[in-house]
């Protein structure tokens, strides 16, 4: 029996998001679900502490502040509401609503979901917790729940739970359950789907984004939107930025089902409306994701300003002095940040910032002992010297490592409104294998990537989802036909763009200009690995980004991954790539490894990298800073050669082959997130 969509809502990307938002959920339009997403790995540790503290909390305090209003909005509305804000406590957070419910008479019945708890499992953790999938939530809400509390669910559980409780799915609706796993991608992280944190966003009012909703199917397709007259903007690009997001390779792998991404399409579906079809889904691996958190020691910090002249020489003077306070500490990191501008017209555009970051066991000798002696230089060090804080003691910090466990050895279980608990089963193990479930850790990518030959918006195949070569190996050529167009060629260790030697074709009139002017990035974490998902918004930006945008030339891009694994993979319908990078965040976020600990700006660090990019592909504005050279041997030191002959004025030559003209306004979409 058909029944019409689902409306489902988010209210929370995160622990600390916009408090607001579910009042304004609930008030702006009609919904039948709403949920809020609450848990990362950041926000297990800080639970973790918490419960250290009080064994009774774990959770997160400010959904049930949000309640207060809300529940009674909420229950006037008809509408289920549904968080994983359990935390690490999610019958707490369960009593706790029940209680708030009673004070202000509010006539709700209240379940959560657990089991994902592991920590006793693992030695020395302050918390280990499974990614449970969407079957525990399925059953609280049909047994009559009107809010249902979780603990560590994947983040897509919050929508294809409900989903399946909706339309009355199985467990072997793989493509349904796939298409809303996707939507629940999409709608995870609140205002990212709407305009926020997008490469493009000065084309649109984002200043204050509603939060997103999905009108889900019962054949799994969905349309992303939002309330009517909310801020932001639903486009194909938002919503192509946020399918990018913290995913690995072609296979978003959960607990209920692996969506595959490479079969995702999306369409314009009028304003603020985007539709999402054609998702297929495969078999859920027969292990589950383990994130366990510990302290992993002591930190402490410095910032010291340096201004003005000779910034190098006083920074290897803070050093020299510092060299002695330092033997011992097991770990002691120094940046240089040069923020400094030559004849500076103030004082803090004149100045560069030297960080140190000290880590070690014992928070005796990275404690207060230590940034003391950093203060003590002040008179007696190079001139100007100034540090951006006063002396402090240690802080412990965290590290995140993911592991794995059987789903049949998880205790999910549904604890329904009148206490009644319920063993949820584990799905049927795959009929063959799917990529692990753990974060995988390897010393190089494996295995060339398969050039691409054919049509405009090739098809998926097994060449989308093969990682690119290793950091020793040979850049991948571009394929005859995107050759002959005049795209490709060029060092492979460079960031250039020319036709290859000896192709007869003539040089296609290139700008030296960022990546950004042509391509979208979104970025993030996962563990101690980052991703980074780039795309065009035409077929002839996509075909030059896919051969141009090797392995290669991403780590010559960003020098910061050149050591470490990098792999990539293409999603031909989201004309996109995808770039794994392996141990760049060291131990995860917790951990304060990078300057950057979660990776959030890593792509748009990419898109201010300059390249040759070729003229007919840019917008106007784009296309007037002619190229000054051919691809280069180095990032850091350009070779110099001559500049094309005319940006303006491209060579005459023989007519490209099947060469597609460059998209009129807003491109349409092609035809054709693991936890």
């Amino acid at each position: 029996m058909s029944r019409r969509p689902l409306r489902i809502g988010n209210a929370s990307g995160f622990y600390g998001d916009r408090f607001s938002a579910l009042r304004e959920m609930l008030t702006g339009g009609p919904l039948d679900v709403l949920t809020g997403d609450y848990l990362a790995e950041l926000t297990m540790l800080i639970l973790g502490r918490d419960r250290l503290k009080d064994p009774d909390l774990g959770y997160a305090k400010t959904f049930l502040r949000q309640l207060e209003e809300g529940l009674g909005l909420a229950h006037e509305r008809g509408v289920r509401i549904v968080t994983n804000a359990g935390g690490l406590h999610p019958a707490g957070l369960a009593d706790a609503v029940r209680a708030l419910a009673a004070e202000v008479g509010v006539p709700v019945s209240v379940a959560h979901v657990e089991g994902d708890d592991l920590t006793a499992r693992e030695d020395g953790a302050l918390t280990a917790n499974a990614y449970l999938g969407g079957a525990g939530i399925t059953a609280c809400l049909r047994a009559g729940a009107d809010v249902v509390v979780t603990g560590r669910v994947t983040d897509a559980a919050l929508v294809s739970g409900p989903a399946a409780w909706w339309f009355d799915w199985s467990p072997e609706d793989l493509d349904r359950l796939a298409g809303a796993v996707v939507a629940g991608h999409v709608l995870e992280c609140g205002t990212q789907a709407t305009g926020g944190n997008y490469s493009f966003f000065t084309a649109h009012d984002v200043r204050r984004p509603g939060f997103p909703l999905a009108e889900i199917s019962s054949d799994g397709s969905a349309v992303i939107t939002k309330h009517p007259g909310t801020g932001g903007v639903v486009s194909v690009g938002t919503v192509t930025a946020q399918l990018l997001y913290e995913t690995q390779g072609v296979r978003y792998l959960g607990p209920d089902v692996t969506a595959r991404l490479d079969t995702v399409r999306l369409t314009d579906d009028g304003p603020d409306r985007v539709r999402i079809s054609g998702v297929r889904g495969e078999q859920p691996p027969s292990t589950l994701k383990v994130g366990v958190t510990r302290i992993g020691g002591w930190r402490n910090e410095v910032v010291f300003v340096l201004t003005g002249l000779d910034i190098e020489a006083k920074a290897d003077l803070v050093r020299a002095q510092l060299a002695e306070t330092l033997e011992g500490v097991a770990d002691a990191a120094w940046t240089l940040a040069r923020t400094d501008h030559e004849d500076a017209d103030t004082e803090e555009t004149a100045s560069a910032l030297l960080r140190l970051v000290v880590r070690d066991p014992s928070p005796d000798r990275v404690g207060r002992a230590l940034t003391s002696t950093a203060v003590e230089l002040a008179l007696g060090s190079c001139p100007g010297f100034h540090v951006t804080t006063p002396p402090g003691p240690a802080q412990p910090y965290g590290v995140f490592a993911s592991t794995s466990a059987p789903a049949t050895e998880v205790p999910h279980t549904a604890v329904l409104p009148d206490g009644t608990r319920i063993p949820i089963p584990a799905p049927p193990s795959p009929a063959r294998p799917t990529e692990p479930a753990v974060s995988a850790r390897p010393t190089a990518a494996s295995g060339p990537r398969v050039p691409s030959s054919g049509p405009a918006d090739p098809a998926p195949s097994a060449a989308a989802s093969a990682p690119c070569v290793p950091p020793s190996g040979p850049s991948v050529s571009a394929s005859p036909a995107f050759e002959a167009r005049g795209y490709g060629g060029g060092a492979p260790e460079g960031v250039g763009g020319a036709a290859p030697a000896g192709s007869g074709a003539e040089p296609r009139a290139t700008v030296r200009a960022p990546l950004g002017a042509l391509a979208g990035a979104r970025s993030g974490d996962k563990g101690g690995d980052a991703n980074v998902g780039v795309w065009a918004e035409s077929a002839p930006a996509w075909h030059w980004l896919r051969d141009t945008l090797t392995v290669d030339r991403f780590r010559a891009l960003l020098p910061e991954t050149r050591d470490l694994a990098v792999q990539r993979h293409e999603l031909p319908h989201l004309r996109a790539l995808n770039f794994t990078v392996t141990g760049i965040l060291g131990d995860g976020v917790a951990s304060g490894h990078r300057f950057d600990p979660q990776a959030k700006a890593l792509g748009e660090w990419l898109r201010a990298r300059h390249l040759d990019i070729p003229v007919d592909l840019l917008p106007p504005p784009a296309r007037t800073e002619p190229a000054p050279a051919p691809a280069p041997a180095s990032v850091s030191q350009p070779a110099p050669a001559p500049a094309p002959a005319s940006v303006s004025q491209p060579a005459q030559g023989p007519a490209p082959v099947s060469a597609p003209q460059p998209a009129q306004g807003p491109a349409p979409a092609p035809e054709g997130t693991g936890p």
